[in-house]
């Protein structure tokens, strides 16, 4: 025991100067991640050039081929090839990157891997990403400002029986704060998780930019899951799309948007709580909100509407929604209250005539619809966007 004990005391100097430079190197390394990566942390990930593009390296000495996949990357899709040198480093460039975030993989001799170098994810319904930042944009960047939580909160829906999850941002402060917040409900599109909005999505960091220029209220995120089985929609695959939407509006209603209630401090009428999507998530949306049309003043949808209101292929309009809704389409009580009914969609988006064929549908009941089309396709650029550009507009007097 002693003996150990002189020895300790014997390499201590080394430790500590051991501990000096590798908190010099860390440094450094965090300087020089922070200028080019958006504050992500670690050397190994995709990094930005000096001509606007993104570098990508993967070490993988015995493998043939190594391509790189993400969708919104410029010219990648499915696969892109890497190049190999002497040593087994793997690495291209993609140039001309816009600004925000982007989800990648590897595919390494036809199997997908992740990147063992960088430890920053974004899970998808059936799958998880990496994801890339791209800097240049303030409201995408993470900035020298306050910062709010996102936490992952797991629930049981007894009915269901299934354990359900949800994330939640609160805003710098809240939990040194007593008020009450208003609460926006942000759900994603079918092939996203409830971890979408938060990671590929930059929600939190959108929030905390416009809270701390002053530009948004502070107010509560809820990021639910949307799926109740999984994107296995059809027979002979668990419950059909009608039926999982059902599902996920019961959950929401009857047990998520409680809880919510009792365990955070919100303000619990309609003029606190605003819900919005994309796709999938946009049709939930309106699924949600003309089911209690008293319930919510903001409602927003982005790259989405009724599907199959549009017909199409042969197929007669599907009318079974608006028949359904009728009652709460035509109620005076529905549109007093609505401070924003909004519909968002890029001019390439597949969903476009469905939104179109949406806004007309509300616009003949006599709702108020602000419709607003964008460049580009079913993509993250035009949802990031769209969520900057909303939030400033929610729960302001």
């Amino acid at each position: 025991m002693v003996r150990r004990f002189l020895l300790a005391i014997q390499a201590t100097p080394w430790l500590l100067l051991l501990c000096g430079l590798t908190s010099l190197v860390s440094q450094g390394a965090l300087a020089r991640a922070q200028e080019s990566n958006a504050r992500l942390r670690y050397a190994g990930v995709p990094r930005a050039t000096e001509e606007g593009g993104l570098r990508f390296e993967f070490r993988a000495p015995d493998a043939e081929r190594v391509q790189l996949s993400g969708g919104d990357l410029p010219g990648v899709g499915r696969g892109r090839d890497l190049e190999r040198n002497d040593d087994g480093l793997w690495s291209v460039t993609i140039d001309d990157v816009p600004a925000g975030a982007f989800r990648y993989q590897y595919i390494v001799d036809g199997t997908v891997v992740l990147d063992p170098s960088n430890p920053h994810t974004s899970q998808a319904n059936a799958t998880v990403w990496n994801l890339a930042l791209m800097p240049g944009d303030e409201r995408f960047d993470e900035r020298d400002v306050p910062h709010g939580v996102v936490a992952t909160l797991e629930y049981r829906n007894e009915e269901l029986g299934l354990e359900r999850r949800a994330h939640v941002y609160t805003p710098p402060g809240y939990e040194k704060s007593a008020e009450d917040f208003p609460v926006f409900y942000l759900l994603h599109g079918a092939t996203d998780s409830d971890a979408s909005w938060s990671t590929v999505g930059r929600a939190a960091v959108i929030l905390d930019n416009l809270i701390a220029a002053g530009k948004a209220r502070p107010m509560i995120v809820v990021m639910p899951d949307g799926h109740t089985a999984g994107f296995r929609f059809g027979p002979g695959n668990g419950p059909s799309f009608e039926e999982q939407m059902e599902e996920f509006r019961d959950d929401f209603t009857k047990v998520l948007r409680p809880l919510i209630e009792s365990r955070y401090r919100t303000i619990n009428d309609r003029s606190g709580r605003a819900i919005g999507g994309l796709s999938m998530g946009g049709f939930q949306t309106l699924d949600i909100a003309f089911a209690q049309p008293e319930d919510y003043a903001y409602v927003m949808v982005m790259s989405s509407g009724l599907f199959g209101i549009e017909g199409g292929q042969g197929r007669e309009p599907n009318r079974a929604w608006e028949e359904a809704h009728a009652a709460a389409l035509d109620a005076a009580s529905t549109k007093e209250g609505l401070r924003l009914f909004w519909f968002g969609c890029g001019k390439e988006d597949f969903l476009l005539g469905t939104a179109k064929a949406s806004v007309a549908m509300f616009e003949g009941h006599g709702l108020d619809v602000e419709y607003v089309e964008t460049d580009g396709g079913h993509t993250w650029f035009n949802w990031r966007d769209y969520l900057a550009d909303l939030t400033p507009r929610l729960f302001q007097p």
